[in-house]
C-alpha cells in the first residue's frame, strides 16, 4: 500500500514539458505509440483548457488524455 502511495504523489506532481516526456514514455504501456516534443505542444495549442497551471504537466491529469487523444494521429502519419 505504502509503494502505491508514492506513484501516486509522483504522478500528481506538475513538472515541465521535458520531464513529463520522459515520464510518459517510461511507463508507457507496450505497443502504446510514444509521445514526441512535437505532439504534446500541438495536445496543449488543441486542448488549453487542460492547462490551467501554465506549462506544468502531470500525469495524473494529462496521461489518459494523450493517450486517448494520440492514437488517430499516429495513424495519420
Amino acid at each position: 500500500m505504502k509503494k502505491y502511495g508514492e506513484e501516486l504523489k509522483i504522478s500528481e506532481l506538475r513538472i515541465s514539458l521535458g520531464d513529463f516526456l520522459k515520464s510518459y514514455n517510461k511507463n508507457l504501456p507496450h505497443g502504446f505509440p510514444k509521445a514526441s516534443l512535437a505532439l504534446l505542444r500541438e495536445f496543449k495549442l488543441t486542448h488549453p483548457l487542460f492547462f490551467k497551471h501554465g506549462d506544468l504537466w502531470s500525469l495524473d491529469e494529462h496521461r489518459k488524455k494523450i493517450i486517448d487523444w494520440m492514437p488517430p494521429r499516429s495513424q495519420e502519419s
